[in-house]
This record gives structure tokens, sequence and C-alpha cells, in this order.
């Protein structure tokens, strides 16, 4: 497993914008960044975007167009660049290298299991309307 720091977060209003970074401590095939909203058991994260280490990113639906997810291979990092936020968009985002095979590294084939791959302390981000 590899170490992951966060940074970013915070609070903003509805159409602001917020940048989320992920330093690893290793190499991992595929990244991502999942959230939790408060009250959701673990096991029901969502994996909002994801970005192989040849630089394939995919999105969930509600994100598309909004969010940015990129990858520098030579530094071990991730970021998500998060424009017009809105308040269902608030909860704690996660950043986690997920141990997958090629073609699975898409936010719909990915989940959190206990125990399973390496996750971040996570941020909590705050959209106000």
């Amino acid at each position: 497993q590899v170490q992951l720091a966060e940074s970013g977060g915070g609070s903003v209003q509805a159409g602001g914008s917020l940048k989320l970074s992920c330093a690893a401590s290793g190499y991992t095939y595929c990244m991502a960044w999942f959230r939790q909203v408060p009250g959701m058991e673990p096991e029901e994260r969502e994996a909002v975007a994801a970005v192989t280490d040849d630089g394939r990113r995919t999105y969930m639906d509600s994100v598309k167009g909004r969010f940015t997810i990129s990858r520098d291979n030579a530094k071990n990092t991730i970021d998500l660049q998060m424009n017009d936020l809105k308040p269902d968009d608030s909860a704690m985002y996660y950043c986690a290298a997920i141990e997958i095979g090629p073609g699975y590294c898409y936010p719909s084939s990915l989940a959190y299991y206990p125990g399973m791959d390496s996750w971040g302390k996570g941020l909590l981000v705050t959209v106000s309307s």
C-alpha cells in the first residue's frame, strides 16, 4: 500500500471552485477521488473521478463538465479541480490508490472495500447555497 497525503478542500458558495490535491508515496496504476456524504457508511462512498497512469480520465455523470482530475506521474500526485460547485457536492472527499487492472479504472467500477487499497484521511468540502 502507498501513503496518501491530501490537501485543499474547504467551504465555498454555490458556483464557486475548489481544488483538492493528493500526494502518493509510490506508484499505482489507478488513482481516484471518492466522496462520502455525512451519515453514509464507508462502503457507500462513491467514486467521483478516476485517472490511469496513461492519463485516461473518467467521471461520474453528475460532475462531468465541472470537475477535472489530473495526474503527475513524475511527482505521484493527483488533483481534482472542482468548478461550478453545487450544495449536493458537499461531502468528505477521499483520495484513493486502487489496486485494479487495466480496463477497470473508472468510477462505476470502483468501490470501497475495508482493508483494501490505499486511502487518504479525507477532506471536507462544504458548498452553501
